[in-house]
């Protein structure tokens, strides 16, 4: 018996800036593979890349998997995918799991998976962090929220996409805990280029300034790997969308609303992060914020020589 008779059938579903390594870790791991984009494009050139093979609806990838993955930018188009014309949920088979590795809002998915229960098909949330450096290289940090027998099931096929696991609770907890992460990183983006132009008013050297803080306590992930990377090479293109950063801050907000938990700075951070995506527009990648943090204080950051 060969490696792919003996492992569970995978589909994937969602082969964005994100999706596509991950997509490949799978493949690489020698799981039998079934990929899907709403571009069929991508969704051939991503199959003919790894050696997967390519399907042309939801219900195929159910009907060719026992485990399938989701990555896809919001819990109303994971909804879709899973319970729309064509929908994966009517062809999955009894017993099968879905693996939703989307940034989806935890009420929704549980009601998600509530559908699925009736169906005997498992849900699993496990989103991820890293970004796409690390989802290239299999690195992501990835959480977890589901039955335990459900998560041990999955635990070598997640493995193959990252290499810390931590499971948080229940179903939805992993979704809660990527919106909250995001919004401690969404804060601390923040709080570090105010920061910079400040200190940049001051006479100090943006690159100067952030070693100072790579090596003190103002250290942070967007210091560390976003501000000289993207911001102050002006590149602004680490691969995650400003769009989907005020989504997800949305998630964090609504969760401490159904908790009933005062979050002022949260809100305000919410109120920033939402403005500068009504002044740039659509499509910007997420650190572009700082473009709209140099346009209220009226100053911009850049290479000093």
């Amino acid at each position: 018996m060969n490696q792919q008779q003996q492992l569970p059938k995978i589909g994937f579903i969602g082969l964005g800036a994100m999706g596509a390594p991950m997509a490949r870790n799978v493949a690489a791991g020698g799981y039998a593979l079934t990929v899907l984009d709403s571009d069929a494009e991508t969704t051939h050139k991503v199959a003919a890349d790894i050696g997967a093979t390519p399907a042309a609806s939801a219900a195929e990838v159910g009907a060719r998997s026992d485990i399938v993955v989701t990555m896809l930018p919001t819990s109303r188009i994971v909804e879709t995918v899973l319970f729309g014309a064509d929908g994966l949920a009517a062809s999955l088979k009894p017993g099968s799991i879905v693996v939703e590795m989307s940034s989806g809002a935890p009420s929704r998915t549980r009601e998600i998976a509530e559908r699925l229960a009736a169906l005997d098909i498992a849900l699993v949330d496990a989103p991820v962090s890293g970004g796409v450096p690390r989802a290239k290289t299999g690195d992501l940090a990835i959480m977890l929220g589901g039955e335990a027998a459900t998560l041990e099931t999955i635990r070598p096929l997640v493995a193959r996409m990252g290499s810390t696991l931590t499971v948080v609770g229940g179903v939805g907890a992993a979704h809660a805990m990527k919106a909250l992460n995001n919004l401690v990183s969404a804060g601390g983006f923040l709080i570090g280029i105010e920061a910079l132009l400040i200190g940049s008013r001051f006479g100090l050297s943006p690159e100067t300034m952030v070693d100072v803080l790579n090596a003190s306590t103002g250290m942070n992930n967007s210091t560390q790997k976003k501000f000289k990377q993207f911001v102050l090479s002006r590149r602004f293109d680490a691969g995650f969308g400003l769009d989907l950063m005020v989504k997800d801050l949305g998630i964090a907000l609504d969760v401490a609303s159904e908790t009933d938990t005062t979050t002022p700075f949260s809100s305000l951070c919410l109120e920033l992060w939402s403005a500068a995506q009504k002044t740039l527009g659509t499509g910007q990648d997420h650190t572009a914020v700082a473009r709209f943090q140099e346009i209220i204080a009226g100053s911009e950051l850049g290479p000093r020589g």
